[in-house]
């Protein structure tokens, strides 16, 4: 079936958004316009469930060796794509650079997650935080320009990069806890004992997380994404107040187009969040990444908008653990999301879209055949949609 192209610039001149790529679906997608099937990438789509990037850290030594090195941070962000028709790659990093630049000193221990050095928790500590210099996260800019040139296949990129950070509230958690958490008790003292220091603390990530992405977007990154992975731990109330504010602050932030005037889509990720949907909804940004939880259909019906009223592209969002299952329930599954958002927009203009996605991170333990099966079946169902 043939997918009526975008409507031309008004200006007569090619749109930069789409200009040198193969595929231009993810981009197209984001931007509510029309697509021939739905694209497709992965949450922690370069990770530890495929054997050549543990062959690669091994040679880094390290994870933080990995992430700080362009060469592996290039060749790892690669790795996916390799083996699977995914229709975006993602810049490999980690969310927590922007507070190791602070000086909290990140580390990761084998077996384990990522540890600061020295926790964020009283008076003292917060005065000392402070927007980073950039220049300390050079590496990471270094590695998104690198990628750009290596997506590059006779003339064009084969997909879009898209880079990343934690959100504010995401990297305070971390920042305050020190750690990961199971209860988050040492962030929510904070949040409830003395919520004069937390705004400090939300009010300097939130700026820092602005300049951050906009250097990846001045190195070459055509989407950027803000992960609230820890959004979900809050009461209603204090999402609001504590992480809501402060994603839609780095969104006031954000520039809105790269150095070749191309449109530079922005998405917001809260996992958890879906009982604040309409709340995110009145984000300024082009996408909403939705976790497991959310039903798709309902989702579409309060921010998806219509095609003659605007709205947010969906991305999500199948649960992690379904490719577990052998392919053919992994293509049953598959079809169900897909089936709940229903139809996305055709024809020229804009109108409610998908990008589809794990509800979360994919697991070190997938088999990356079935990695395989979901790709194929995503493909092969959401073109049969569009007939």
């Amino acid at each position: 079936m043939n997918i009526p192209a975008p409507t031309p610039s008004t200006t007569g001149a090619p749109d930069p958004t789409f200009a040198n790529l193969h595929n231009d679906r993810f981009l197209r997608a984001c931007l509510r316009q029309a697509t021939d099937y739905t694209p497709l990438w992965l949450m922690r789509q370069a990770g530890r469930y495929l054997p050549e990037y543990c062959a690669t850290r091994s040679k880094a030594g390290s994870f933080m060796g990995l992430a700080t090195n362009r060469d592996f941070a290039t060749e790892v962000t690669l790795q996916p794509l390799n083996r699977y028709p995914l229709d975006a790659a993602i810049l490999f990093s980690d969310i927590l650079t922007v507070p190791d630049a602070m000086g909290l000193g990140l580390t990761f221990a084998a077996g384990e997650g990522p540890r600061f050095a020295t926790a964020v928790r009283d008076e003292a500590a917060v005065a000392k935080l402070a927007v980073p210099d950039m220049a300390k996260l050079q590496y990471v800019f270094d590695a998104v320009s690198s990628i750009r040139k290596a997506l590059v296949q006779d003339g064009k990129a084969r997909v879009p990069l898209i880079g990343f950070s934690g959100s504010p509230w995401t990297l305070a958690c971390y920042m305050v806890e020190g750690a990961g958490s199971d209860d988050y008790r040492q962030v929510k003292t904070m949040l409830y004992a003395r919520p004069d220091l937390m705004h400090r603390i939300l009010s300097i990530n939130a700026d820092a997380v602005a300049a951050y992405l906009n250097a990846q977007i001045d190195a070459g990154a055509q989407a950027v994404m803000v992960f609230d992975s820890w959004g979900g731990v809050l009461a209603d109330g204090a999402f609001q107040e504590f992480s809501l504010a402060y994603t839609a602050r780095v969104l006031a932030q954000l520039k809105r187009t790269g150095p070749l005037g191309e449109t530079i889509p922005r998405i917001v990720f809260t996992k958890g969040g879906g009982m604040w949907l309409q709340d995110m909804g009145e984000l300024d940004c082009e996408v909403l990444g939705l976790d497991w939880t959310v039903n798709l259909a309902r989702a579409r019906a309060l921010v998806g908008g219509t095609d003659r009223r605007p709205g947010k592209a969906l991305q999500g969002n199948i649960d992690p653990n379904v490719l577990f299952a052998p392919p053919q329930q992994i293509a049953r599954e598959v079809a169900k999301v897909l089936d709940s958002f229903g139809k996305p927009h055709q024809g020229p203009g804009t109108g409610p879209t998908h990008i589809f996605n794990l509800g979360h991170g994919i697991s070190q333990y997938t088999p990356p055949e079935h990695v395989a099966a979901l790709v194929e079946a995503v493909h092969n169902h959401s073109r049969a949609m569009r007939c």
